[in-house]
């Protein structure tokens, strides 16, 4: 039986049953280059789209990798690189506009395993419905406020203890915080109450069982207006679409019920704890001091809930509310809770459930959207992770500085997700969930790699549905523009079946072939501009480039073909701005963070380069090669033998470039001054490597030559050997002969050939006979 290795980003699942047994994704993949085009979107009136202008200009700070609009431009956004956003734009009230959907995600999970199998979170145990009712159901006073002016209220004053009920002293209105059903109530003559779970914002929540259903427990949870009969079922009707939402991850609605005039809404329970309650519990082990998750747990958690919300997408309905009460851990996996905020996206008129400091700011205007969901989103992520100290007033719509943000100044590639799913104007923010995920999956790996090192099974290598693995691995000088990974084509662009066809070599013959392409898609486009840039026709490069911004200002891959324009033509400072732009949107590709590292180090950036590089490194098997040579210029550069010895050692002998990395290593070696150890090291590091006999002869030939030098000068280490010859004179003398007379049979050229048979003679010890 043959086992079929799942093709989403990031995952190391299996397909069984024609699933993934740890993303859920479909045989095949749901993630392919070819999703990322069709989502629908709009411009939202003064957001700045991607142009030509401004991104050949912005340069990157010295200090360390430059966060997208802050060291690039010295401002303070967090979502735009100079006055340029390369975001996607999405549906928001007032059109659409096609637009590039980024990465796939699947709707359906099988076998859950928090962390997609690259990272570990400890399982959360399975609460009992029992040990969870309320002793003594009172709401704390610091969490009574008034429903109608939200002022605190029923407070203790003067050491009078606060009432639970009553009315606002600023507004008038009364409030009420003390349970209205009591264990042995029987709601809707089928829902017997045990007790109470939690207050939430419509009230108690209740634990029942199910007379009808064999006692199993259900949660019961008030209803909004639903002050009498007619009331009630208005707001039934109003809310019946939750109970067809149907999804492993979200919590399931049962019924409706009425009861006593008040009504209530009948759902699963789950077991478990929320991540907010996790936090509580984190925070008081830390003796009372904020204690956030590690940031690889808390991308877990949230890409384990990210299909549910995909999935409410798909149907049409916004999630609102979301924030990290709502998602609730269970053993290995986690549920989505709380739908009361759930709404259908064209619902224009039923009120809007927000929390200050996780809601979109532009919600009270607009109204939600895809868009806004994915602010939630990102804003629950970052409050997992961070000590979010005026998350609700100084940062309520945005991020903490990264000066100021370890955790940020730690994993740029997680802050720039951040930044983007966080990003003040919703057509800056992903398009998608799908995509928000694939990119998270690869933020997630790099996450891992940082704090794990390579050889974790983040190294291992990596299926992108964007880019290309690069394939050439260049020791002595960075990557040219055209050994760069290359863009994979979409396959749900209309032309991309006809581009196969297109393969000749010539790009002049190639531009012309393009030009008779029946439509001028994208992908047209962009294969114009790449065979453009071959010909060194920088003129029609802007053209193409110009054409595909203006049919979509927020199409990314025009900044990443500006990039190789720009390196191509010898600017690799102006190319540095255009790959930033892309890092921004893709955070979670390598590509961008290879291609910036590479223009970085011809520029003149070169600290900036060593950490893209060494992110590269130990994030993706596939970039080791090409990542470790960059790491290892730039350390010999600054002197930094051992940080470049290193380097090379991260090059494993299953990669291509093992033979390559193992020779520049004996190169730094045999050239350094250490001595005699590190000449032997340097030659016998080139065992079993896969290295031309000439170039590993050229090494032989200069360590002998040293250890001779130093032996005659300083005396024999009989107990080292040196390219197999012990380190005394005569067999130094032995082997440098012998060396040397056989490079002089590998040469082609018979000058040198005599040259080295002469040195053969010089240094060959004499014996009288």
């Amino acid at each position: 039986m043959t086992t079929e290795t799942c093709v989403e980003p990031g995952c190391t699942g299996t397909i069984e049953d024609g699933y993934c047994n740890v993303c859920g994704s479909p045989a095949g993949g749901s993630g392919s280059a070819a999703s990322a085009a069709g989502s629908s979107a709009t411009s939202v009136s003064g957001t700045a789209a991607l142009g030509t202008s401004g991104l050949g200009t912005a340069g990157l700070g010295t200090s360390a990798i430059a966060p997208m609009g802050e060291a690039a431009t010295g401002r303070t956004s967090s979502a735009r690189l100079a006055s340029v956003a390369i975001g996607s734009a999405r549906t928001t009230a007032g059109g659409t506009r096609a637009t590039r959907r980024i990465g796939t995600g699947s709707t359906r999970l099988r076998g859950h395993r928090l962390g997609a199998g690259l990272t570990t979170v400890p399982p959360a145990p399975v609460t009992d419905p029992l040990q969870a009712v309320m002793a003594v159901p009172e709401l704390a006073e610091n969490k009574r406020y008034c429903p109608s002016c939200g002022e605190p209220v029923g407070r203790t004053r003067e050491g009078v203890p606060g009432r639970s009920a009553g009315f606002c002293g600023h507004c008038g209105t009364r409030y009420d915080f003390t349970p209205t059903l009591h264990p042995g109530d029987l709601v809707g003559g089928q829902y017997e109450v045990v007790g109470c779970l939690a207050h939430g914002g419509l009230g108690w929540i209740y634990l029942a069982r199910d007379r009808n259903v064999n006692g199993r427990w259900v949660v019961l949870k008030g209803l909004l207006n639903s002050g009498d009969k007619d009331a009630y079922e208005a707001a039934v009707a109003e809310r019946q679409f939750l109970a067809e939402v149907e999804h492993p991850l979200i919590v399931e609605i049962y019924n409706f019920a009425l009861h006593e005039g008040a009504g209530y809404t009948v759902m699963e329970y789950v077991g478990g704890r929320s991540l907010k309650q996790m936090l509580g519990e984190r925070r008081e082990a830390n003796n009372g001091v904020n204690d956030p998750f590690p940031v690889d747990q808390a991308i877990a958690y949230l890409l384990e809930v990210l299909p549910a919300f995909s999935y409410l997408h798909d149907h049409d309905l916004l999630y609102c509310d979301f924030k990290p009460d709502n998602i609730i851990a269970q053993g290995d996996g986690v549920k989505l809770i709380d739908l009361g905020g759930v709404r259908r996206a064209d619902d224009m008129t039923s009120a809007i459930f927000g929390t200050v400091g996780y809601q979109a700011p532009e919600v009270p205007e607009l109204g939600p959207s895809v868009a806004s969901d994915l602010f939630t989103l990102g804003r629950t992520l970052a409050s997992l992770v961070l000590d979010f100290r005026g998350n609700t007033t100084v940062y309520a719509a945005s991020l903490p500085p990264v000066s100021e943000t370890p955790v940020f100044q730690k994993y740029d590639s997680f802050y720039r997700w951040l930044a983007k799913a966080c990003a003040p104007e919703p057509a800056d923010r992903f398009a998608t969930v799908d995509e928000a995920r694939g990119q998270l999956l690869g933020v997630l790996r790099e996450v891992v790699a940082t704090d794990k090192g390579a050889g974790h099974a983040a190294t291992a290598s990596a299926t992108s549905v964007l880019f290309d693995a690069p394939l050439t691995d260049e020791a002595d000088h960075p990557l040219s523009w055209d050994q760069l990974p290359t863009l994979k084509v979409d396959p749900g662009d209309p032309m991309s079946s006809w581009l196969v066809g297109v393969n000749v070599a010539d790009p002049e013959a190639r531009i012309a072939a393009l030009e008779r392409a029946p439509e001028q898609t994208v992908e047209v486009r962009l294969a114009t501009a790449r065979a453009a840039i071959e010909a060194g026709r920088t003129d029609q490069v802007a053209e193409v480039v110009a054409a595909v911004l203006e049919e979509d200002p927020w199409e990314w891959r025009a900044a990443w073909m500006q990039g190789l324009n720009l390196m191509a033509t010898g600017d690799p400072t102006g190319a540095r701005a255009s790959f930033n732009a892309v890092y921004g949107q893709v955070p979670g590709e390598l590509a961008p963070k290879l291609a910036l590292a590479t223009a970085c180090e011809l520029s003149g950036e070169p600290g900036i380069a060593e950490q893209l590089y060494m992110v590269c490194a130990r994030s993706d098997a596939n970039y080791i090669g090409p990542a470790a040579f960059g790491l290892a210029r730039i350390r010999s550069a600054a002197g930094d033998r051992d940080g470049a010895l290193r380097a090379l050692d991260l090059v494993g002998p299953t990669r291509s470039s093992y033979g390559d990395a193992r020779l520049q290593r004996a190169r730094l070696l045999v050239g350094s001054d250490g001595g005699l150890p590190a000449l032997a090291d340097g030659v016998s590091g080139l065992d079993g490597a896969p290295v031309p006999d000439r170039q590993r002869t050229l090494v032989t030939v200069d360590a002998l030559t040293s250890a001779l030098d130093l032996v005659i000068r300083e005396g024999a280490q009989p107990g080292l050997r040196v390219g197999g010859a012990e380190a005394t004179e005569p067999t130094l003398r032995d082997g440098l002969e012998q060396a040397l007379r056989h490079l002089a049979h590998l040469s082609e050229d018979r000058a040198e050939r005599v040259t080295l048979v002469d040195r053969a003679n010089a240094v060959r010890r004499w014996t009288l006979r």
